[in-house]
């Protein structure tokens, strides 16, 4: 959540050493990661597993531009011959399916080494569990890939908000609309296939895959977790075996109504992440696809929007954000290199042992992705037991 006590980023002291397990051939999230990190400009890629067939391990990792003795194909080897480096990575980025998340963290962990991993973190609580018990052993930083709350923004409105510029919170509604399931279930393609098995993808499809982003983002920006949710989960695209759409009732904390909807069947939708958060003296709006902009709508007032840049009404912690003057885009690489910017400052802090200002970062840890981890079983649960309210 956001913590209004900040200052700017130190400033770094060497590009830390990344590595890379999953993300070869044919994959996509890697590169968002990859890119964000090279934009930050505090990493550089030096290793990976990129596959766990050789072949493609090794022309991926041609592609990436990574040494010959440097590209593995066993993630655990990666973990070991890394470790005993001089020059070895100073963290992972896990970009597998979701099954393979644990066991890869735990061998990088045991290895004394950091941890960014995609979302959903774990299949299961007990996955969560067992890995929090070891993070807390071995001391490394555990974080999680929420981009989207990182565009200047998102953090924006999590600012207002925080700061009473709509007063209190009283209804939420927030969205996230895909159109890429639409069709029927084609177990030939590979990034489908896995999705679609809970034993890969874990109990829910789409719930669990953009439902985990629509749930931080919102908690984010309201200051406010979800107390209790109802769910029921339907198949609206194409027949496939697990759920496309989702429509969720839910309660945050100070018992203030929420709404989501989550689709990834709702044709002419792309990246429709939308939220929308009212209080007693105004509301805000924010669209993924008009990502540059905030729209602020105070009781008896003019609609206002800002829009993304230095001054003109931008707080100073989202201005911190921000990479280009107002006019040149920005967007979600963008939002990704931020990200990429405050785990290097909290891994290099770490690994330095210097002390960081209190609140100076907003860095979803393994709590975080564990959150997330809660949020999609509270709602399979809640749709097994026919939509019955199901604390969070």
């Amino acid at each position: 959540m956001y913590d209004k006590h900040s200052s700017s980023y130190p400033a770094a002291q060497r590009r830390l050493r990344l590595g890379f397990v999953g993300g070869g051939r044919g994959s996509l999230v890697a590169q968002w990661h990859a890119n964000g990190a090279r934009l930050s400009g505090r990493w550089e890629i030096v290793a990976g597993a990129l596959s766990s067939d050789p072949e493609t391990a090794r022309r991926s990792g041609k592609d990436w531009l990574i040494a010959e003795e440097r590209s593995y194909s066993d993630f655990s080897v990666m973990a070991r011959e890394e470790a005993a480096r001089t020059d070895g990575i100073d963290a992972v980025a896990i970009c597998t399916p979701n099954f393979l998340h644990r066991p890869v963290a735990e061998a990088f962990m045991a290895a004394g080494i950091d941890i960014i991993c995609d979302k959903p973190v774990a299949l299961t609580r007990q996955d969560c569990a067992a890995m929090a018990e070891i993070a807390e052993n071995t001391g490394v930083v555990f974080a999680v890939t929420y981009p989207y709350a990182y565009h200047p923004m998102v953090v924006q409105a999590a600012c207002m908000v925080a700061e009473g510029a709509i007063g209190s919170v009283r209804q939420v509604m927030v969205e996230y609309a895909q159109d890429g399931r639409a069709g029927a279930f084609d177990p030939s393609v590979k990034q489908l296939a896995w999705r679609l098995d809970p034993a890969k993808g874990g109990r829910t499809a789409t719930t669990g895959d953009i439902g985990t982003h629509a749930v931080h983002m919102m908690e984010f920006v309201t200051g406010q977790r979800i107390a209790k949710l109802r769910a029921d989960f339907h198949v609206c695209g194409g027949e496939k075996p697990m759920e496309d759409t989702s429509f969720i009732n839910f309660r945050l904390e100070n018992g203030a109504p929420g709404v989501m909807w989550l689709s990834q069947a709702a044709i002419g939708n792309t990246t429709g992440l939308r939220l929308r958060v009212y209080g007693e003296k105004g509301g805000i709006e924010w669209d993924h696809e008009m990502p540059e902009h905030l729209h602020v709508n105070m009781r008896n007032a003019p609609r206002q929007t800002i829009t993304r840049g230095a001054g003109a009404g931008m707080h100073p912690r989202a201005e911190r954000m921000i990479r280009l003057p107002r006019g040149h885009g920005e967007a979600l690489s963008d939002a990704w290199a931020n990200l990429y910017t405050e785990a290097a400052v909290a891994i290099e802090a770490r690994r330095d042992r210097v002390a960081l200002e209190d609140g100076l970062l907003n860095l979803p840890l393994l709590a975080e992705g564990a959150r997330g981890v809660d949020f999609f079983h509270a709602a399979a649960d809640s749709n097994d037991a026919g939509g019955a309210w199901t604390d969070l």
